[in-house]
């Protein structure tokens, strides 16, 4: 993070919260060196059909593949206000000697470097993602795992309700990524080139330059797709790929963004009851009033910007709705934002989030006192079952013990005093238990059910292949967080 004062507005997305590396894949720098990938593979692959294209042309199109002179291309556009033909121009002034300024974007249409790109960076966005889904899945699992045993009180409504297990809940967690890991990589499988489709989807230039052959406008798709490493292209379209694309890439991208949101809402009321903390750094402030404080300020960037992408996704799904017949350009300018945001706001997210699970502080003392505030309440079943078992009616006890409940709620409610439901069941002759037999009763592995069963059984069955199968991806690296 730097604290150079700068003349104009800079994203806080790259600032302070997205990794180097996924700003990279939406650099200019990689659109445009895209852009001439895409004009090299239609050339070879037009030449390769029979087309006046030379190898010497070729070569110096590859010659120049990487050195793109910026400032050239800038001036371009600001004659031309097309950023397409800006770059053809300049492209074409570095490879003039051959003749390969003649043949650049041949046939083509704009959105054949545009949206083919956009389909290209958004791919290997989402590879970025997985991996990074793929790293917390398993910091998220080993927190599970380790804690699959440990009893906490479980809530609904954030009322005291049956016990679970500290793992048990992380594997709720856990499950939720597993959702997001199979959306995301549903999207990436489901991604195609547009190819060469021309100016509206019926390659009428192509049919033009290979003089009606049928034929060789397929295989000039086929070929680009292959040279740029994807096995097809969408069979029908516009002069656009569908924006329906954008909408359902940014689906699996607000998914990231709700489980993180439920995992930080988590935290951040654990930490509250100051049972579970997010890590919290030896010369970390809190507050600039409070010196005492330890806000959950990552989860609560984890929660701030995963609304920014829930909220998102509303773009490509009323940029999809709104477009008209073969194209509009009405899609663009949204497009250059919402996208590239959505993917840079979920990298963050991801990092935060491995981070927090990463350094999770549990505090096994207060989690056992919170469940022997309620504890008692929550035995009277098997109070009872002990009892009748000593001659008592089941009946006329429930009466009994919800008349005593109730009189020790009031006196931890209104006096403050703790709960002394089981000295009132232990004094109370018709139970017929003493507070030893009692205390038998009071361990909070009785009521956990089958929570170290279910997360075993989760790991093993469905988390622990899931890692096995994506080994490669757990090789990169956890991302720094810059604040």
């Amino acid at each position: 993070m730097s604290f150079t004062s700068k003349p104009s507005y800079e994203s806080p997305l790259n600032s302070r919260y997205s990794s180097k590396e996924m700003q990279y894949i939406f650099s200019p720098d990689k659109k445009f060196k895209t852009w001439r990938l895409l004009w090299i593979a239609l050339a070879e692959a037009e030449k390769e059909l029979g087309l006046n294209i030379t190898d010497e042309q070729i070569a110096e199109l590859k010659a120049h593949k990487d050195d793109i002179d910026y400032e050239d291309a800038a001036k371009e556009e600001k004659e031309r206000r097309h950023d397409v033909m800006a770059h053809v121009h300049s492209y074409g002034k570095q490879v003039k000697a051959s003749g390969a300024d003649g043949i650049i974007h041949w046939g083509a249409t704009s959105c054949y470097v545009g949206d083919n790109t956009d389909i290209i960076i958004m791919r290997e966005a989402l590879t970025l993602v997985r991996q990074r889904l793929v790293v917390l899945i398993s910091k998220v699992a080993s927190f599970a795992d380790e804690y699959k045993a440990m009893p906490t009180l479980g809530f609904t409504h954030f009322q005291p309700a049956q016990l679970v297990t500290v793992g048990k809940r992380a594997s709720l967690w856990l499950q939720d990524l597993v959702f997001d890991l199979e959306a995301v990589e549903s999207a990436i499988a489901s991604l195609r080139l547009l190819g060469c489709k021309g100016t509206t989807g019926t390659q009428a230039s192509f049919m033009d330059l290979f003089e009606g052959d049928n034929a060789k406008c397929v295989e000039l798709d086929k070929k680009i797709c292959s040279k740029m490493g994807f096995e097809s292209s969408y069979y029908v379209s516009g002069q656009t790929y569908s924006r329906k694309v954008d909408f359902m890439v940014l689906s699996a991208l607000s998914g990231i963004a709700q489980s993180a949101h439920k995992f930080s809402n988590d935290i951040r009321l654990l930490q509250h009851l100051k049972e579970i903390e997010e890590p919290f750094e030896k010369n970390q402030i809190g507050s600039s009033a409070m010196a005492y404080k330890r806000n959950p300020m990552r989860s609560e960037r984890i929660a701030s910007l995963s609304r920014y992408v829930i909220a998102d996704i509303l773009n490509p799904a009323m940029t999809a709705s709104e477009q008209w017949f073969e194209r509009t350009l009405d899609d663009s300018a949204n497009k250059r934002i919402s996208v590239p945001e959505a993917f840079l706001a979920v990298d963050a997210i991801l990092g935060i989030y491995t981070n927090i699970v990463s350094g999770l502080v549990v505090y096994p003392k207060m989690i056992e006192k919170h469940i022997m505030d309620e504890l008692p309440f929550m035995m009277t079943e098997n109070i009872m079952m002990e009892a009748t078992k000593k001659g008592g009616n089941r009946q006329e006890l429930h009466e009994v013990i919800r008349q005593l409940s109730m009189a020790a709620g009031a006196v931890v409610k209104k006096e403050g005093k703790p709960n002394d439901l089981l000295e009132r069941i232990a004094a109370d002759p018709q139970f017929g238990l003493t507070m030893d037999e009692l205390m038998k009763l009071a361990d909070p592995a009785l009521y956990i059910g089958r929570c170290p069963e279910q997360v075993t059984a989760f790991l093993d069955e469905v988390v622990n292949p899931i890692l096995k199968s994506h080994e490669e991806d757990l090789k990169v690296a956890e991302v720094e967080l810059n604040v």
